[in-house]
């Protein structure tokens, strides 16, 4: 094999709700999310990132940090959720049954 094919090129992107950042690597196919994310010296960018509390996805698709990713694959870092999302949907559901109660009387 060659050193051509023993490289990727990958991105690692974070996301705050004022700004994103995508850092692009070309880095050792052998590595993993966790290597590869400490080595886009993203964490030294954003120090909240805690790979220990934040969650990592390839595409959307939650990885765990010892995976290995693909040529072209983007690494995300996930921040944690403020609220619940189910959380949100059953108080929206519960006003909006009182608003339909309310007005049908």
């Amino acid at each position: 094999m060659n050193a051509e094919s023993d490289t990727i090129q990958v991105e690692v992107a974070y996301a705050l709700p004022h700004e994103q950042r995508v850092i692009s690597l070309v880095v050792e196919s052998s590595m993993s999310v966790e290597d590869i994310i400490k080595q886009s010296g993203i964490i030294d960018v954003y120090p909240e990132i805690d790979l220990t509390k934040n969650k990592v996805g390839v595409f959307g698709r939650t990885v765990k940090l010892d995976s290995l990713v693909r040529n072209k694959d983007r690494i995300e870092i996930y921040r944690p959720l403020i609220a619940d999302p189910k959380e949100i949907r059953r108080k929206r559901a519960e006003e909006a049954r009182k608003k339909a109660k309310a007005a049908n009387q």
